[in-house]
C-alpha cells in the first residue's frame, strides 16, 4: 500500500485491483517467458497471477483504508496526495481522513516490517540458486535468475529509505491535521 499510487486510489475497488493486478501479472509472465520461451506459461502465470495479487492488493488497500470507501475520487486521491507528500490538505473537513490514512500507513508499515526477514532469506536463497544456474542452468534460466537477484538486491537497498520517506511525510500530514481539526498550528 505504500507504493500505490494516488491515482489508484481514484478508482473503485475493481479498478484498484486491476491497477495492481495487471502490471504484475505482466510482470512475472515476462520472467517466465525470458525463463522457459513458453508463451502459454506466460500466459498461465499472467491469468493466475493478476487476479490474485490484484484482489489481495485491492483488500489490503480497504482494510488499511476503510473510510477510503466513504470519499469520492477527487477526495481519496486529494487524501492521498497531501499525505503522501506531507503537506497540509487544502479542504479541512478531509483532515480526518488524512489522519487515517496516515495511520493506515503506520499500519501497513510496521506489518511489512516483520516480513523483512523473509525477503532476506529469500534474496540469500536466491543468491545461491543464480550461482548454481551460472554453472547448470540454459541461458534464460540464468538471466532470470540474476535478474530476480538483482531486483532483490534493490529493493533492500531502495525499499526502507523510500519507506522512511513516505511515513515521515505521511506523520508530518498527520500532525497538521490534527491541527487543522483543533485549529492549533503543529509542533515543527
Amino acid at each position: 500500500m505504500i507504493l500505490v499510487p494516488g491515482r489508484l486510489w481514484q478508482g473503485s475497488p475493481v479498478r484498484r485491483a486491476l491497477g495492481t493486478g495487471l502490471p504484475a501479472g505482466a510482470f512475472f509472465a515476462a520472467f517466465v517467458l525470458v525463463e522457459s520461451g513458453s508463451w502459454v506459461g506466460a500466459a498461465v502465470v499472467f491469468l493466475i497471477l493478476s487476479p490474485f495479487h490484484g484482489i489481495r492488493s485491492a483488500r489490503r488497500m480497504d482494510r488499511a483504508w476503510p473510510g477510503a470507501r466513504d470519499l469520492n475520487a477527487a477526495d481519496r486521491a486529494a487524501v492521498v496526495r497531501a499525505t503522501r507528500r506531507g503537506e497540509a490538505i487544502a479542504d479541512p473537513a478531509l483532515a480526518p481522513a488524512v489522519v487515517e490514512y496516515a495511520d493506515g500507513l503506520s499500519r501497513v508499515a510496521e506489518e511489512d516490517r516483520l516480513r523483512r526477514p523473509l525477503v532476506l532469506l529469500v534474496t540469500a536463497l536466491a543468491i545461491v540458486l543464480a550461482v548454481y544456474d551460472s554453472f547448470t542452468a540454459p541461458t534464460g534460466v540464468l538471466v532470470t535468475s540474476w535478474l530476480v537477484v538483482a531486483l532483490l538486491l534493490a529493493d533492500i537497498a531502495w525499499w526502507p529509505g523510500r519507506r522512511s520517506r513516505v511515513l515521515s511525510r505521511a506523520e508530518r500530514a498527520r500532525d497538521l491535521a490534527r491541527s487543522a481539526r483543533t485549529g492549533d498550528r503543529p509542533a515543527h
